[in-house]
């Protein structure tokens, strides 16, 4: 056994054997545990910064972006965000025990569906260590145990804010083992991870396009992905001139280092407003790379190529296009785009709804930017993160989608 194995199969075996602990936790358990945690972080702000800020220097050595860096920055908004999140997490109702199925049987066996944990759930994620706060609890309001493996950018925040929940979990008389994180970062480890069916139920990668592939390659576990945000915007012929302008800048600007800014712009040929919606992005600093027909109204924008389309920049960087129609740009959308968040401006209800029925993402918006595709603003408390694919969830993965089904079946002395 490499010491790799050893050291990942001593984390799993652990997190299944307090899984069992965990899931029979209930809600007044759980909710406490919580609220010593959201104290814990809340108290401690000024040693997660300290720590935080190991991580940026790190970054800025080895060259990472500003907009890079500005995911791992953890300042007191943030740590109130996270704060915030967990409290949030609190108020939610438990959604372990919880069914919608009983019935009995013409023979007298009464059968009942109910919600349970889905057990131990493994989470790989990149760059933003209030990822550790949010999975933390929302893994464990549901019942679970949960494993972290952040990126090693961010590996002293990831590591003190979960020793912050751990001394919490044990002031509360929770198995602190309910959460663990790799506090080591060699890519051999997570190799490991992945073969560890036997103890792990599902592992829930969110990053880059090389980490899901990756991680979808070698795992022997179910995978959950939460890929790469490629996101548009489609300014319709229709569109209201600020709307078009005010919704673009926002899903752009915000934040562009996030999966739910947009990466591509897309306008209707007979959009009257072209160059202003284009200004507006520049205005913010926005560099713009765009197709023949908007390089002939500003000539010194980049020229677009085809790896543009796919490209999730992260940064202050669009795509942008003119399209013939609403089915151009769908087609466009559901061929290059990562079935993650798209938009349409559009005071037409015909094109708008079919903007809506036919673009295949997990959130679709008309007159909203796509900013919006999170946990939190969707009323979920936070997200583990945002699922682009079909089953069994899709979108913002909040505290309902953590549990799995259970047949209970009661019988009296019944043989078949």
């Amino acid at each position: 056994m490499s010491e790799f194995t050893e050291y990942i199969e001593k984390i799993a075996k652990r997190a299944r054997e307090v899984s069992y602990e965990v899931a029979s936790m209930n809600t007044i358990e759980k909710n406490k545990a919580l609220s010593i945690v959201a104290k814990n972080i809340s108290q401690n702000a000024d040693f997660i910064k300290t720590e935080n800020l190991k991580d940026i220097d790190y970054a800025r050595s080895i060259g990472k972006s500003e907009a890079i860096i500005d995911r791992l920055v953890l300042n007191d908004k943030r740590i109130n965000g996270m704060v915030t999140a967990l409290e949030d997490i609190i108020a939610l109702p438990d959604p372990v025990g919880g069914g919608d199925y009983i019935v009995k049987r013409p023979n007298g066996l009464q059968l009942n569906k109910i919600r349970v944990p889905i057990g131990v759930v493994a989470i790989i994620y990149e760059s933003r260590p209030n990822v550790t706060s949010d999975a933390s609890g929302l893994t464990l309001k549901s019942g679970n145990t949960v494993i972290l493996r952040g990126g090693k950018e961010a590996v002293h925040s990831n590591v003190a804010i979960t020793e912050l929940i751990r001394d919490a979990l044990k002031e509360a008389g929770f198995p602190e083992d309910a959460v663990q994180i790799l506090d080591r970062t060699e890519r051999e480890i997570v190799s490991e991870m992945l073969k560890l069916d036997k103890y792990i139920d599902v592992v829930i990668p969110r990053g880059g396009e090389g980490l899901i592939r990756a991680v979808s390659e070698q795992s022997s576990i179910p995978v959950i992905k939460h890929d790469k945000g490629v996101c548009h915007v489609f300014v319709d012929e229709s569109a209201d001139k600020t709307f078009a302008e005010t919704i673009t800048v926002n899903a752009k600007v915000q934040r562009p280092s996030v999966c739910n800014a947009i990466e591509t712009l897309l306008i209707h040929k007979n959009y009257p407003y072209k160059k202003e919606l284009l200004e507006a992005l520049i205005k913010e600093n926005v560099e713009i790379r765009a197709d023949k027909v908007l390089r002939d109204i500003i000539p010194d924008l980049k020229p677009a190529t085809d790896e543009d389309w796919t490209t999730e920049y992260l940064d202050y960087i669009i795509s942008a296009k003119v399209v013939d129609n609403v089915d151009e740009a769908i087609n466009h959308i559901n061929t290059y785009g990562s079935h993650h968040s798209d938009a349409i401006v559009s005071e037409n209800y015909h094109n708008t709804r079919r903007f809506l029925d036919r673009v295949d993402s997990a959130a679709v918006y008309a007159n909203a930017s796509t900013r919006f595709t999170d946990g939190g603003e969707f009323g979920l408390g936070a997200e583990i993160g945002i699922s682009t694919q079909k089953l069994h969830v899709r979108g913002p993965m909040g505290l309902d989608k953590l549990t799995t089904e259970k047949w209970v079946i009661y019988g009296d002395g019944h043989i078949r």
